[in-house]
């Protein structure tokens, strides 16, 4: 039986810049697409030239007459972070719209980034928080709304905090929720910080829920050759229409989150279907890993220390 469509009505974004993390390809291209189609211009960082080309050659065919560019960001380097805010600081261009979708998930064995820190939480996590930082004086101009994804695995696990880079005993899972946890708790204190301190900024949280994207895909620069048990499961399920997603709604929640006027300072959305793995977008109950401003401010201050770089409060 063939699915309902899936959708919500995304407002008039012309004039405005966006930004996205991950847009090469999955929900980060479906993302840059519709925002692209709604009127906004869209920057799409990504980490290899030749898939971003290929992603920006297929919003221009999907929404012919967009404003799209590529620019480079490795997420894992934060010479690359620190070289890609500095070029949009360059450019002078308030950004009004940053989500923070990139990711990657439980690579078979632990790896790390070019600055040493465990493969995960050194790209999902402090990647993006220096990202967020070298940008804030843009984010601040564009008055900006910062919508960071997270994840069901959000729900599980902890910050493991005596071996944050996971060096005396990897588990990949493990290292994965750690991530997502600590992203999650940045999102909602620089929301808090923002109204602090006058910033102006706006931060909230989206999670996909549970879709046939990449992340479990075969993806030999982390180590995996093949597809995993998992992924394979996922995509039977969502091509029979059973509880997971698609790739198409998966969007649904960080589109919503990031451009909707309902959509709330410090609030979570994602799917309302059962389990939260599927169906339309909708505001949900924080996870209670996420519930901690301690825990939050913790984050943010080691997340400062270990990247070197800091949110001007000035």
């Amino acid at each position: 039986m063939p699915r309902k469509p899936i959708d919500i009505t995304v407002p008039d974004l012309s004039g405005r810049r966006a930004v996205v993390t991950g847009a090469s390809d999955g929900i980060g291209l479906g993302l840059a697409t519709r925002l692209a189609a709604a009127g906004a211009e869209v920057v799409l960082p990504v980490r290899n030239p030749r898939k971003g080309e290929a992603a920006l050659t297929a919003i221009r065919r999907s929404v012919p007459r967009a404003e799209v560019s590529v620019r480079e960001l490795d997420l894992s380097s934060l010479a690359s972070v620190q070289a890609l805010g500095q070029a949009l600081r360059e450019e002078g261009r308030p950004i009004h719209i940053l989500i923070n979708n990139a990711g990657v998930m439980t690579p078979p064995d632990r790896q790390t980034t070019a600055d040493g820190f465990e493969l995960q939480f050194g790209t999902n996590h402090l990647g993006h928080f220096a990202l967020a930082a070298h940008l804030l004086p843009l984010l601040r101009a564009g008055r900006a709304r910062v919508t960071s994804q997270v994840s069901v695995a959000a729900n599980q696990g902890a910050i493991n905090w005596d071996d944050l880079n996971w060096e005396r005993s990897y588990d990949g899972m493990g290292a994965y929720s750690q991530s997502k946890i600590a992203f999650g708790l940045f999102g909602l204190e620089l929301d808090r910080r923002s109204q602090a301190h006058g910033w102006g900024i706006t931060s909230n949280l989206s999670h996909p829920g549970v879709a046939p994207t990449n992340l479990l895909a075969a993806r030999p620069e982390v180590g995996r050759g093949r597809d995993t048990m998992a992924v394979r499961l996922i995509r039977a399920l969502s091509a029979r229409g059973i509880v997971v997603g698609t790739v198409q709604t998966a969007q649904l929640p960080a589109l919503y989150a990031a451009t909707s006027p309902d959509a709330e300072r410090g609030g979570f959305y994602g799917p309302r279907g059962p389990g939260h793995m599927g169906g339309p977008p909708g505001s949900q109950k924080l996870y209670s890993r996420l519930r901690g401003a301690e825990e939050a401010r913790r984050v943010w201050e080691v997340s400062e220390k270990l990247t070197g770089v800091s949110f001007p409060i000035g």
